[in-house]
């Protein structure tokens, strides 16, 4: 071993552990993150666009028969041209002179262009049109609503892992607390002041509170991974989740009466049953059109030849006036189902009303509830981490159990759980209330 080596020896060994790097911190995801992520990839939603795209669609193609129709035609055609005579067609000593068939074969072109205009149809058409119009304004509420769920449930889940993140900061808090007991025991018995008992319990609190631990870690990693199914997203769950809450609803403390005609304006879901029952009664409307006639013109230019440079060129115009006199009570029966549908629908929405009424006051006094008990939570965190400061300094004079002390840490861990469920409960409660108020939901 050379000089050089020894010294670096030394100086190592002077040196003593060197710290270990720390990892990197884990990036933080925002209330307003989660809530842009499932705007974007919530699969619910995206289903929805596309059912109010598809509904739309829908509705163009009703339109499509109140407008021009026009069609363009080219055919050619090689075919012999044997003569076939038919009783009463020609007179028989015309038919007689007939050439015999043959297997010559000749050209023929002919060229079309046809343009049609429905005129009137009692309402048929244009009924419809309307009636499909309501239709897609119903599903887009109906997008609307599987929005606003959409939001609750990201809202919900991002304060259950935000809840789940602060019990384990208890769970690290309590963990540490009994770390500190234990070593105050281990001191205790070995200066012979306190019985081998109280080391024995000290490890056995402490060996508790690991478990703890482990447990709400792993409640806040599934938290998290519920979290991702809510946004759409299947990544990752390294991340923190931040300590958004939802600021006071504007009306929260006021009563039902008062908060009812807003929801009824907003609800998407119940806007949605409104729009299907407009769209049955404008179908049954449509429907009845089919009592009457339908009138329509069109024009046609034609082109044909046996050859491109032989043919004759032909004009027509017509009127015609279609009326289904008889189908066996198919309107009739249609309009009825249509009537039926429509009544169907206003019940639904009756029901919906009364609902509406149910979901503001459950939100409302769960908020209530929630604002009550989150100050009552926190008065009785200050009071249980003052009862253990007391605990464990009469243990540290001698006139305190272990007993006692236990107790004081459980009912601070329990006081701090409190707390954090009180958190919880408000944010969700004020989620509740905003979806049952309809509000925040994009109506682009």
């Amino acid at each position: 071993m050379n000089a050089m080596t020894l010294v670096l020896l030394l100086a190592s060994a002077q040196a003593g552990p060197q710290p270990q790097p720390q990892p990197p911190a884990l990036p933080t995801l925002t209330l307003a993150d989660a809530e842009r992520s499932a705007h974007a990839h919530q699969p619910q939603l995206l289903q929805a666009r596309s059912l109010s795209s598809a509904a739309s669609a829908r509705a163009d193609e009703a339109r499509a028969p109140l407008l021009p129709q026009v069609q363009g035609t080219a055919a050619y055609e090689r075919s012999t041209g044997n003569y076939v005579a038919r009783p009463g067609a020609l007179p028989s000593t015309v038919a007689r002179t007939v050439p015999s068939p043959s297997w010559a074969t000749s050209d023929y072109f002919n060229f079309g262009l046809t343009a049609s205009q429905l005129v009137w149809d009692f309402g048929q058409s244009s009924g419809r049109w309307r009636a499909a119009q309501a239709s897609a304004g119903a599903q887009r509420e109906s997008e609307y609503a599987t929005e606003s769920q959409v939001l609750l449930t990201v809202r919900a889940a991002y304060f259950n892992a935000r809840a789940q993140r602060d019990l384990v900061r208890v769970a690290r808090e309590t963990l540490a607390n009994q770390g500190a007991h234990l070593k105050q025991v281990e001191g205790f018995v070995r200066a012979g002041t306190r019985p081998e008992i109280d080391l024995l319990q000290a490890r056995t609190d402490r060996a508790n509170a690991q478990v703890q631990l482990i447990n709400a870690e792993n409640a806040y990693a599934t938290a998290r991974a519920q979290l991702n199914q809510a946004m759409g997203v299947a990544g990752s769950t390294e991340y923190e989740v931040g300590s958004d809450t939802l600021p006071p609803v504007d009306g929260e403390d006021a009563a039902v009466d008062a908060l009812l005609p807003e929801a009824e304006r907003n609800r998407p879901d119940l806007l949605a049953l409104e729009e299907q029952a407009r769209a049955q009664e404008l179908t049954a409307t449509a429907l009845q059109g089919g009592y009457g006639p339908a009138l329509g013109v069109s024009t046609g230019f034609t082109d044909a030849g046996p050859s491109l440079g032989s043919t004759v060129w032909n004009w027509n115009a017509t009127a015609t006036l279609t009326w289904n006199l008889f189908q066996g009570g198919l309107t009739r029966a249609q309009v009825e189902e249509a009537r039926a549908n429509t009544s169907a629908a206003r019940a639904q929405a009756e029901v919906l009303r009364l609902q509406l009424r149910v979901d503001l006051d459950q939100a409302r006094l769960a908020v209530r509830a929630a604002k009550s008990s989150l100050g009552a939570a926190g008065e009785a965190l200050v009071n249980a981490r003052e009862r253990l400061r007391q605990a464990e300094r009469r243990y540290q004079m001698g006139v305190g159990s272990l007993i006692d002390l236990g107790d004081a840490q459980l009912a601070a861990t329990s006081a701090a759980a409190q707390l954090v469920q009180a958190e919880y409960n408000l944010s969700t409660s004020r989620a509740q209330l905003l979806r049952a108020l309809g509000r925040e939901v994009s109506r682009g």
